[in-house]
């Protein structure tokens, strides 16, 4: 069917809107409080919406479908970690951030190591970010491409240009506002999608049902005692809450939200109520992906990738105006994601890095260099996505893979750090490099599903850490 001139006013229409809303939030920046933490002054709501917008790009909405068609409902219980790590958080680590005036949250590290670990940290979580999101920008690419034919390095630079404009001028403020109307319209537009599904399916639920369950695709748990298997019940629950407590712990990209709240209670009722977000998103995606499978019922190398089959089906059987409002709503998601990575990469550039070597800089100065690191990052991120090109597999296990070479690492770190009081920053170092040797050697050469990444990591680090503290000289502070 293609999209036609209805569909493609919708889409302006959003990219315009979404870039003129952000841009309402310039005036409110005269200070980096106000340009990397809102001035600690947006509702736990809100919060709640960005932290889901936040960890929900394109390759979650084309990619978990895609996962379904090929698979089941397995994948939820990755998600039950999900939710049950935002708990962990809750008690374990986000009273550590509120003690204290933080803008990273690797600015804890150095207050009870050191420096030298600060740097290492926040290094570490900058290489790794930019490389997972660069997966991420390219595959806006993928539906862009299949929508408006655009090609897909220039697919690419729209968005990241677009994205770039509001998040420059206005920073967290405007990432976070701008993530609420975006979670609202991708979620909003795949429940029109969901239900139009509905209709186009001969019989309906009662028919899709039937399909799904004799072909075992509405399977949720697996119990089968595996290691090997990524979608285990084992591997779904410790995986997903190791990955979780490390992603929405120690990774810039969360904390930075957690941090914008009123106070620590506010905070820790976004964190949980965006569990309970998550979990009906997640599911929310599979079940598009099965009733996918039961509307086309071919395999999915049909479509030549498994990441192809939710954007086809959008642009060539759903009617206009609704593919038009459902190719928006993915792009909402692939620009609030995009965001909320320029301005914590910005954030811990400047805060972890550059304005500690050059404290004496006025206000005015800061910001117009905070400024310039989003720029820097969006051009970053852009040369990420092109190098992206054809290299990669289905786009959220690859996502998901190059983050969690590096969580373990620093979730063991962080673990370290507010659960022993021995631990120094030498051992701290040393068994962090031996986690992140670890990872990266599974994640290469290794044939060990990628749910069980962060806890092996997080392990090794933690052990390794805290037996070589005790053999090295304490230089650094405890307390």
């Amino acid at each position: 069917m293609g999209l036609n001139r209805l569909d493609f006013t919708i889409i302006a229409l959003y990219l315009a809107g979404i870039t003129l809303f952000g841009l309402r939030f310039r005036k409110r920046q005269r200070s980096l409080r106000d340009y990397f933490l809102a001035d600690r002054n947006i509702p736990w709501w809100a919060i709640a919406l960005s932290i889901v917008a936040a960890e929900t790009s394109t390759l979650t909405i084309i990619s978990i479908p895609g996962l379904a068609y090929d698979t089941n409902l397995s994948f939820m219980q990755v998600v039950m970690g999900y939710v049950l790590g935002r708990v962990i958080i809750s008690f374990l680590l986000l009273p550590h951030y509120f003690h204290g005036d933080l803008y990273t949250a690797y600015e804890l590290i150095e207050r009870r190591f050191g420096r030298s670990l600060r740097s290492l940290t926040a290094g570490l979580f900058l290489l790794t970010r930019a490389a997972a999101e660069g997966v991420r920008v390219y595959a806006v690419s993928i539906v862009v491409t299949i929508a408006l034919g655009t090609g897909e390095i220039a697919s690419i630079a729209i968005i990241t240009a677009l994205t770039l404009i509001y998040t420059f001028e206005g920073g967290l403020a405007a990432v976070i506002w701008t993530d609420v109307v975006q979670t609202v319209i991708y979620i909003g537009g795949t429940l029109v999608g969901l239900f139009t599904i509905l209709h186009l399916v001969p019989g309906g639920w009662p028919a899709i049902h039937s399909l799904a369950a004799g072909a075992g695709k509405l399977r949720v748990f697996d119990f089968t005692p595996d290691f090997w298997r990524p979608y285990t019940f084992w591997a779904g629950i410790i995986g997903g809450t190791f990955l979780t407590t490390a992603s929405h712990g120690t990774d810039q990209l969360i904390v930075q939200r957690l941090l914008a709240a009123r106070g620590q209670r506010q905070s820790v009722t976004a964190l949980l109520s965006s569990g309970i977000a998550i979990f009906f998103q997640f599911g929310l995606f599979l079940i598009v992906g099965i009733m996918l499978w039961a509307f086309y019922q071919v395999p999915s190398s049909h479509f030549g990738k498994a990441d192809r089959i939710y954007p086809t089906f959008i642009v060539s059987q759903l009617p206009h105006g609704i593919s038009g409002l459902l190719i928006a709503a993915i792009l909402a998601a692939a620009m609030s994601n995009l965001s909320a990575a320029l301005n914590s990469l910005s954030s811990s550039s400047m805060i972890d890095f550059y304005l500690r070597g050059n404290p004496q800089i006025d206000e005015r100065r800061r910001l117009y260099l905070s400024r310039l690191s989003t720029l820097i990052w969006a051009l970053v991120l852009f040369g990420l996505a092109i190098l992206s090109l054809h290299k990669v597999g289905r786009v959220v296990e690859v996502g998901l893979q190059i983050a969690s070479v590096a969580y373990g690492a620093l979730l063991g770190v962080f673990l370290l750090g507010v659960l022993t009081k021995r631990a120094n920053q030498n051992g701290a170092m040393f068994g962090m490099l031996c986690g992140f040797v670890t990872e990266l050697y599974i994640w290469l050469a290794a044939p060990v599903p990628w749910t069980w990444y962060v806890a092996i990591g997080t392990v090794i680090t933690f052990i390794v850490g805290y037996s070589a503290s005790l053999l090295f000289a304490d230089r650094s502070p405890t307390t």
